[in-house]
């Protein structure tokens, strides 16, 4: 699959859809019973398409007056592959079902990757298979 047909299914609202904003709030009210206690917001974002590789991640954005510790983002690839909130496996099947000359056939989460202290990065592959 050609990385020009892709950017047109991958867009910003696509992505919304699979992680919507308000999953960031949602997560924060599950781990602490409150979502003003979260210290960044999450967005999925699409990367390319590398050898039969679809590489997306996720964006950790800092919130104005909070603080995004290395302790924390670093924890994270574990809690989002069980998390039922992010729901990988959902979103790859929903992404699979919109890859018209692929499927998905695994997928891993990277390492935490310090951007800047106010941006994080974690890694998200899909590998696919022709149809």
């Amino acid at each position: 699959m050609e990385e020009n047909n892709l950017s047109e299914i991958f867009t910003t609202e696509f992505l919304n859809e699979l992680l919507p904003p308000a999953k960031s709030d949602q997560s924060f009210e599950a781990l602490y019973g409150d979502p003003e206690e979260g210290s960044y917001d999450i967005e999925l974002q699409f990367d390319k398409i590398q050898d039969s590789i679809l590489q997306l991640y996720f964006e950790l954005t800092q919130r104005p007056g909070k603080c995004m510790p290395c302790n924390l983002t670093y924890g994270l690839p574990l809690v989002f592959s069980r998390h039922p909130l992010i729901n990988l496996s959902g979103i790859v099947e929903r992404i699979g079902s919109n890859l018209p000359d692929c499927s998905c056939v695994n997928w891993e989460l990277g390492r935490t990757v310090e951007i800047s202290r106010e941006r994080h990065i974690i890694p998200f592959y899909i590998y696919l298979e022709n149809k």
